[in-house]
Formats: structure tokens, C-alpha cells, sequence
């Protein structure tokens, strides 16, 4: 992997101190063309107080400079092991434990099905690097926002206003990810999953349709957590339980920011520990010495079966993709995190290396204790399966509890992402966003002065919108479809940006350099991605049906017009009436920086 990170030197610049006139040097990771000044006014640590200023006034993402941004809050307090952790705990959530068999049925063959887990790493890797290049050159909190911003000037806030419309409307994925935790534990603990959804059917789907159960189910087949007085939960139990722990992380990160970060690295080492014991099981079992008749018989002809559908395969990607997503987990909170540049370049690839292997090696543990009938065909999620092969029925419902622990509420990686979504929303009210209500009180630390407790809110009310709205069985696998495909005409376009960058900056000092054929790579593995779903499946029916296998394209792409229309609302229609937004700055009481506008007529 060496070979593959190329570092460009930076000169060493002088820059005259007003207070002393000593002249001090930038280390050579500096990001840009910068300069460092270190602040000790209030006792705290030089290294919390660093910040930086960009000396090339183009490449200056949005309005505030790197010191205005980067104001505020509790400042630089994330370390490597913290950010490595972060990465970990958003990207092993449910997928490895359910995905495997959804993706098994719909590309047909074991062999494939491990070929796309490899995939994935490959491409997670690739996006990582870009991101590693992005992200040291513009160190601050936002992610995609940033680099967008950077690249895409022209129309001004066109690209920051399209990102946020996606940000904010799809900024759910937290509500998602209890609701299948929540669910996952319920199916896990069934002897037989209750629901008779189809075979090609996603244990993660089959969660949701567990969601939304007819309310026949008898009680004894469900956990005690969601029994009550002894009547059987309904949706509305379970979706008060989905509601609570959504809105228990919330008052978490916006009450109690050190105690967020604490429980954040303590539930993401328990997930650790879990995936290695499904691992080191997979090694005994692969070894012969368990129950396991034939544990190498998947592995004999692994390609028999393999679809010849590329629908299929673009399907069954975004699944393997979503399973590994997390790896920018740390870009997104870049304003929080110590020596910023160098803490990415490690932790960014340790946590995807982390989560990469141990898929792997957990994918491989799955097909070694079951056929890919019992795989494709079973109604619990592989995990138990695994457990239940491999140890017993008795001892699959006390090892599958744990399994669920690492998905079920607090547990879930629901943490990690409200932590860094609620930054990213922090960064659009900064940026002047309109916002109802107005960008003082979304923008700020408010109340503590430490965490963004209004940009946590910011992303709970579509969390609760999705708990409490959509209809039975397929609005939520629609939902979680719909999520993957504005992402990716992101990811296109961010791509796109690093080539221009290259191509029309090219002596911009890089810290980190990503070799540009992993880029074409993922370049065009983003256009197969954005092509292949319009392609007619197999099946003929897709994923969600009765509705159009490529309707979700339709609604992503609907989501990111929705966001030119509502840039076109903010910038161009009040010209039609003579009127301009003038931007201004302001520092709130707890010392975050945030830009508003103001109506002025056109003289």
C-alpha cells in the first residue's frame, strides 16, 4: 500500500509573528500554502488552539476562513485512537451481521458474492484515498460540503445549496440504523422469522417487514423488550423504542459531548470483539473440528449460479458500499481533531483496514458453517445462522443477543453518525444556508457552548419523519435505496473535482497524494454505479416492487433538482425583483463564526 501514497514535499515558509517578529516555519504536513499561528491565551494546549490560514484565497472553501470555522466548541479534543474508533463503530453496524445473504441472492453464486466483498474493500480504499487527499488540503469539518465549495465556486453556493438539500432531507440514516437494530434483535431471537418475505429479500429488509409484522404475531415470539403487560408489540411500541433511543443520543451528544465520545470508542471496541469471535469461530470451523459436516463445500465450484445480470451486480454493490460506508466518518469532524493532518492519514486507513479485514474474514466464516441454500433461503439474519450451525440452537439465542447488542440502540453506530451528521449541519447553518427560523441558533454550540445541539436536532426531526411516516413493507426498502444514489452522483462529482484540481492547481502543496489510476478506478466504478440500476433486472421487477426497479434513481435525482430549485429561490428570483442577499459575519456568544445574509436592493 505504500507504493500507493506518494507525499509532495512542501517548502518550508517564514512568516514574521506580529506580537514578536520571530520568525517561525511550517512544518512540512502543513495543508495549502499556509501558515501556523498557536494561541495560549485561556491555559489550554498549543496543539488545541492550532489554526491555520489558507494563503491561496481561491481555493478558500464557502465565506468563513479556516480560523472562523474552526472557532467555537470544544475545540481540538479527538485524537488517533478516538478517530480510528469513529471510523470502526460508523462502519460496522447490522451489514456484515444481515447484508451477506441478500447479497448472496441476488448475484447467485458464493464465489461472486466474496468477489463483490472484495470489491468493495477495493472501492472503499479508493474513496478513502481521495478523500485523504481532500481532506488535508482543506482540514476542516463538512466532508463533501468542503470540497464541493472548493472546487465548484461558479454558480456561487449552487453546490453548497445541492448538498445540503441531500444532507438534510436523507439525514435519516440514524433513525435507520436503530430501527434495524431494534428489529434485527427481534428477528435474531425468533426460531423462525415471522414474516415470509421473500427470498431475494435482504435480512436488513426483512427487519423493516418484521417492522410493520401483521399484528398476529403470537407474544411468545417476541423478545420481552418489546412485550409490555403482556400484550404483543405492535409497530407503535416499537416505533416508541426506535423514537426514545434516537432521542436519547441526541440529548448524549448535545448534553454530555465527552461522555458521547467515551461511549462512542467503548461500544465500537465491543463491536471489534464481536466480529473477532465470529472470525476465530470461522477458523475452527474451516479447521473441521466442529459440527459442521462439510465446512469447505461452498468453496468447491464457487462461481456455479453466478447472475449474468448487471442490474444485479450494481444492486448487490450499493449493498457491499453501504455495509463499508463510514470510512469519512472522520472528515466530517475535522474541526474537533488533533494535528488534523496527520491524525487522518493514519486513522483513516488503521479503521477501513480494521473493518475490511474482518468482513472478509467474516464473510468467509459464514459460507465455511452454512450451504448457500441455508444462506439464501433463511429468515434470520447470517449471524444467527452461523451460531446456530456452528454451536446449537441454545447456544445461537445467548450468542446472537450480543451479536444484536452491537446494533441495538445505543449500541448502534446511530452514535458515531449523529455525532459527525450534526457537525456536518452545523457547517450549512455556518455557511449562511437559509434556514427556517434563522442561522444564529442553528449554527451555534447552544447550550453548553461545547456541542452543536440544534445541528443534532437538525438531524432528528427527518429521523423521527421516517420512524413515524412511511406506509407498510415498501416504503422502507425504498428509503434505504433511495439513500445510496444521490451519494454516489456526489462522489462523481467530488472525483471529478480532484482531477480539475490536479489539472488547474497542480503546485498546490498536497500532504497527501492519491495515485491517480485508484481514482479513475473509482471514477468509473461511480458511473457504472449511477448507470447500471436503469438497466432492466433479471427478475424484470427489482428490488422494491410493485414499484419501478429504477424509480429510487428518479427520487434521488429529484432530491439533488430540488436543491437547484431552492438555490435558484434564495439567489435568483429576488434579482427579478431588484433585490441581492450581501453577506456579513458575526461571532456568537460561544465563539462559533457564523455568516448571515441580508436582503439589499440592487442600486
Amino acid at each position: 500500500m505504500s507504493s500507493l501514497l506518494k507525499f509532495l514535499p512542501i517548502q518550508r515558509l517564514r512568516q514574521s509573528r506580529e506580537e514578536d517578529d520571530v520568525a517561525s516555519a511550517v512544518p512540512a504536513e502543513e495543508p495549502l500554502d499556509v501558515k501556523r499561528s498557536k494561541l495560549d491565551s485561556d491555559g489550554e494546549s498549543l496543539a488545541s488552539k492550532e489554526i491555520t490560514t489558507v494563503a491561496d484565497p481561491g481555493l478558500n472553501p464557502g465565506e468563513l476562513s479556516f480560523e472562523e470555522d474552526a472557532a467555537g466548541g470544544m475545540g481540538r479534543h479527538l485524537g488517533v485512537f478516538s478517530c480510528t474508533l469513529l471510523i470502526v463503530g460508523r462502519i460496522i453496524g447490522t451489514g456484515i451481521f444481515s447484508t451477506p445473504s441478500s447479497i448472496l441472492g441476488s448475484v447467485g453464486s458464493v464465489g461472486a458474492s466474496l468477489m463483490l466483498w472484495v470489491l468493495g474493500f477495493v472501492l472503499s480504499f479508493c474513496g478513502l484515498f481521495i478523500w485523504l487527499e481532500f481532506g488535508t488540503m482543506f482540514p476542516r469539518s463538512g466532508g463533501e460540503k468542503v470540497y464541493l465549495e472548493a472546487v465548484y465556486k461558479k454558480p456561487k453556493h449552487l453546490a453548497t445549496i445541492i448538498f445540503a438539500t441531500n444532507a438534510i432531507v436523507l439525514g435519516f440514516t440514524a433513525s435507520g440504523c436503530i430501527v434495524r437494530g431494534l428489529f434485527t434483535c427481534s428477528a435474531l431471537l425468533n426460531e423462525a422469522h415471522p414474516c415470509g418475505v421473500g427470498e431475494s429479500r435482504s435480512s436488513l429488509k426483512s427487519v423493516y417487514a418484521f417492522y410493520i409484522a401483521p399484528s398476529d404475531l403470537h407474544v411468545n415470539k417476541l423478545p420481552s423488550i418489546l412485550v409490555s403487560a403482556g400484550h404483543t408489540a405492535d409497530r407503535w411500541v416499537t416505533r416508541g423504542i426506535a423514537l426514545g433511543v434516537i432521542g436519547f443520543v441526541t440529548l448524549l451528544h448535545g448534553l454530555t459531548p465527552r461522555l458521547g465520545v467515551w461511549v462512542m470508542n467503548g461500544l465500537s471496541v465491543f463491536k471489534i470483539v464481536i466480529l473477532l469471535f465470529v472470525v476465530i469461530s470461522g477458523w475452527v470451523v474451516l479447521s473441521g473440528h466442529t459440527r459442521v459436516q462439510d465446512p469447505h463445500a461452498n468453496f468447491r465450484n464457487a462461481f456455479a449460479g453466478s447472475s449474468h445480470s448487471s442490474n444485479d451486480y450494481a444492486t448487490a454493490t450499493f449493498k457491499v458500499l453501504n455495509a463499508y460506508a463510514g470510512w469519512s466518518n472522520v472528515n466530517y469532524v475535522l474541526n474537533n481533531v488533533k494535528n488534523p493532518v496527520r491524525t487522518l492519514k493514519i486513522a483513516g486507513p488503521l479503521g477501513l483496514g480494521i473493518c475490511a479485514v474482518l468482513y472478509l474474514l467474516a464473510n468467509i466464516s459464514y459460507f465455511a458453517a452454512a450451504t448457500k441454500e441455508e444462506i439464501t433461503k433463511s429468515g434470520v439474519t447470517v449471524a444467527s445462522l452461523f451460531f446456530k450451525n456452528v454451536f446449537g440452537e441454545k447456544a445461537q439465542k445467548a450468542l446472537t443477543v450480543f451479536v444484536a447488542l452491537s446494533a441495538l440502540g445505543v449500541s448502534s453506530n446511530v452514535i458515531t453518525i449523529t455525532f459527525a451528521a450534526a457537525r456536518i449541519n452545523q457547517e450549512l447553518a455556518k455557511e449562511g444556508i437559509p434556514l427556517p427560523f434563522g442561522n444564529r441558533f442553528w449554527a451555534s454550540n447552544w447550550p453548553t457552548g461545547k456541542s452543536p445541539l440544534p445541528g443534532l436536532i437538525i438531524h432528528l426531526i427527518p429521523s423521527v419523519i421516517v420512524i413515524l411516516a412511511p406506509p407498510p413493507q415498501v416504503a422502507y426498502p425504498f428509503i434505504l435505496d433511495v439513500e445510496g444514489y444521490p451519494g454516489q452522483i456526489i462522489n462523481l462529482f467530488i472525483v471529478i473535482g480532484l482531477f480539475w484540481l490536479r489539472w488547474h492547481k497542480p503546485n498546490v502543496p498536497r500532504p497527501f497524494r492519491v495515485w491517480l489510476p485508484l481514482a479513475v478506478f473509482f471514477l468509473a466504478a461511480a458511473i457504472f454505479l449511477l448507470v447500471a440500476p436503469f438497466l432492466k433486472p433479471a427478475n424484470g421487477k427489482g428490488d422494491t416492487p410493485p414499484l419501478p426497479y429504477y424509480l429510487y434513481c428518479l427520487v434521488g435525482i429529484a432530491i439533488m433538482v430540488t436543491g437547484v430549485l431552492y438555490w435558484a429561490a434564495w439567489r435568483v428570483v429576488p434579482r427579478w425583483f431588484g433585490y441581492e442577499y450581501v453577506s456579513r459575519k458575526e461571532t456568537l456568544s460561544d465563539g462559533t463564526v457564523v455568516t448571515l445574509f441580508s436582503r439589499k436592493k440592487i442600486e
